[in-house]
């Protein structure tokens, strides 16, 4: 829950700060990409030794289906990630409520001539390549490599982000979408189906190749 609150508030706190525009804004979309790149490193090693930090459900899902928790402990990290994403998404609507010229919580949509079958591939395509990449950097099988896992994790996102803002603001994460698009309403949260169902879709898909290629097994 703390975790996926500074995920939130750090990530989609810069999005709003800085006014991130894929088209015409290219700085606050790297200082966006990283800002969440930055969160999750910040987070993989406060909280890392105690819950794995995941602090998305596409992560835990990913983590489920590959046979390293049980349900209950799934449902629940998804129960609380969500609740954090609100805490998160509720401080930094506070905030931009007071600050004029501040708008949003930072929530995705798709972005200019995406369309819905776009939005939905890129969700699927990036939150794979995402949670394969935890998938791997947290393996017994890598040794020595763990000690750089949440550095291999982060710096994974950040390349995520730059790549998927321009299609649908980069989810890869549904309790990051989840909350924001409940304060914006709107389009954000008729399109949120989209940062549900992607998101999910590609952490299983990142599961079953991580099962294929696996040199444990």
């Amino acid at each position: 829950m703390v975790g996926t609150m500074v995920l939130v508030l750090m990530g989609c706190g810069v999005a709003v700060s800085l006014g991130c525009d894929p088209v015409n804004n290219i700085p606050a979309v790297v200082g966006t990409a990283f800002a969440f790149g930055l969160a999750v490193v910040a987070m993989a090693y406060t909280i890392g030794g105690i819950s794995g930090c995941h602090i998305n459900p596409a992560i835990t899902l990913g983590c489920f289906l590959s046979g390293r928790m049980s349900g209950k402990d799934c449902g629940m990290y998804m129960l609380f990630q969500v609740i954090g994403a609100f805490i998160g998404s509720l401080l930094l609507y506070i905030l931009t409520e007071n600050v004029p010229g501040l708008e949003g919580t930072g929530a995705n949509d798709l972005q200019a001539n995406v369309s819905v079958l776009g939005g939905l591939l890129a969700e699927i395509i990036f939150t794979c390549v995402f949670v394969l990449v935890v998938l791997g950097a947290t393996s017994k099988t890598n040794g020595a490599t763990n000690n750089f896992a949440g550095l291999a994790i982060g710096l994974s996102l950040v390349l995520v982000h730059l790549v998927c803002i321009r299609y649908t603001g980069t989810s890869v994460n549904p309790a990051r979408s989840i909350a924001p698009a409940i304060f914006e309403g709107g389009t954000a949260l008729a399109n949120l189906w989209i940062f549900i169902v992607g998101p999910f879709v590609g952490g299983a898909c990142a599961a079953g190749i991580w099962k294929l290629i696996d040199s444990d097994k």
